[in-house]
């Protein structure tokens, strides 16, 4: 637990070392965005993108996480999420280093001047289902405006031939997508499936596909112990970024 009380805002969410303002986003704050920031590859990377970035939230981990010259681009569709991510990230401390564009990603990728040695996207894997309580939130969780298909063909767009491109997941939807990454010439070289707890199976899955063949490595994380303490894992993964870690 941290040693000190923090002041912590109701309009967003508090990090050790920034603020990210999620109260005109669709999709909120949460577990699988913080745990794909904290767990890409950020080794040797020399710039990153965000496709689909809301609030803000994995462009802003992967600014802390890299080196002072690596620069990151944040693509968003929705220009209220886009335009509070451009707030989020003038905020912090990475700023000079964060740019964030509001456009539909297959469009911006076609007119993009440079390729990326790290992607992420916590992306849409809903197919379309109940209604949403807003046009902004269904965009956000159902892939009727970014499907996985697009999702990877934009990617491969804008790949370098030695980079990863790194998602999360519900892991029922993770066999399919690789399947389909398979057919447009990627490797899925790293795969990390998350479980509640060690009796229960994964229910999300993180992946690191590269358009180059190499060692694949494959592991499990397990974000409680037995006593609902979080895990030794959890607490290594995320310990730079949550406040009570």
């Amino acid at each position: 637990m941290c040693s000190q009380r923090a002041v912590l805002r109701r309009d967003g969410f508090t990090f050790k070392q920034f603020f990210v303002a999620h109260d005109r986003c669709a999709m909120k704050v949460g577990t699988d965005g913080t745990l794909l920031g904290a767990w890409v590859p950020v080794a040797n990377v020399k710039n990153v993108l965000d496709i689909g970035t809301g609030s803000g939230l994995l462009a802003l981990m992967l600014a802390q996480r890299t080196p002072d010259h690596v620069t990151v681009d944040a693509v968003e569709l929705d220009p209220a999420a886009a335009e509070q991510a451009a707030e989020n990230a003038a905020g912090c401390k990475w700023s000079s280093r964060i740019s964030v564009h509001c456009a539909d990603i297959r469009e911006w990728a076609q007119q993009a001047t440079q390729r990326y040695s790290l992607i992420v996207s916590n992306p849409p894997f809903f197919t379309q289902g109940s209604d949403c309580a807003s046009p902004e939130r269904a965009q956000a969780r159902y892939t009727t405006t970014l499907d996985h298909n697009a999702l990877l063909s934009s990617a491969a767009q804008l790949i370098t031939e030695d980079g990863f491109f790194c998602v999360i997941m519900p892991e029922t939807s993770g066999t399919a997508f690789c399947e389909l990454a398979k057919t447009q010439g990627w490797f899925v070289r790293y795969r990390t499936d998350i479980a509640d707890n060690e009796t229960r199976l994964p229910h999300r899955v993180m992946l690191a596909l590269s358009s180059t063949d190499g060692e694949y490595f494959t592991e499990r994380l397990i974000i409680r112990g037995p006593d609902q303490q979080y895990s030794e894992g959890y607490c290594s993964l995320t310990q730079d970024f949550y406040l009570f870690m």
